[in-house]
Formats: structure tokens, sequence, C-alpha cells
């Protein structure tokens, strides 16, 4: 559960980083929105890193990739939909589902 909040806490800052400032802050130079996002990313590396060594313990590298893959799928769309007001249509939802399908075989005991 650690592993989990810890990558959840870190695809936040990390979703900030990447496209928070596609609102808001477009005239702003490229340089300065850089350096800005690389900010954001040091606090997402922070929780990132220490969720990866303890999640390593319990799940293979294989898990915890797809894992964070998940995560990132669900706070992407909640900020998408809540910060940028993006609409999530259909196809989103077929394509999100063919991902947590891959979830469910890289997790499967075969």
């Amino acid at each position: 559960m650690t592993t989990i909040l810890l990558l959840l806490i870190s695809n936040i800052f990390m979703t900030f980083a990447w496209y928070g400032h596609l609102k808001g802050y477009k005239e702003s130079p490229l340089w300065l929105v850089v350096l800005g996002s690389w900010g954001i990313a040091f606090f997402e590396y922070c929780f990132q890193v220490p969720a990866n060594r303890i999640g390593s313990a319990t799940f293979t590298t294989a898990q915890l990739k797809t894992i964070q893959e998940v995560i990132t799928l669900v706070v992407f769309a909640a900020f998408s939909v809540l910060y940028l007001k993006e609409e999530l249509r259909w196809n989103h939802a077929v394509g999100f589902g063919l991902i947590v399908a891959a979830a469910f075989f890289i997790f499967h005991k075969w």
C-alpha cells in the first residue's frame, strides 16, 4: 500500500510538471516553463524513487511499471477533466481499459 500511495503522489506531481503549464502559462517563455517543470519534477522523484525501492521487495519491475502506468492514467484522466477542463471520450475509455487488461495479464500467475 505504501508503494501505491507514493506512486500516486509522484504521479500527481509529474502530471502537473508535464501538463500543468498548458493552462495559463502558454505565453510564458519556454525556458521558464521548463525550469518550473523541473522544479515540480524534483518532488516527483522524491516519491517515485522510494516507491520503486520499497515496491521492489514485493513486486517485479514489470509489475511496478504496470502499477505506475495505471495510476498515471487515473491521475491524468482526473487532471484532464478537472484541471484542463477537457472531455474524456469513449475511445479514451476503451484505450485505458485495454491498458488495465494488460495489467491483468502482467499480474496473473500463469
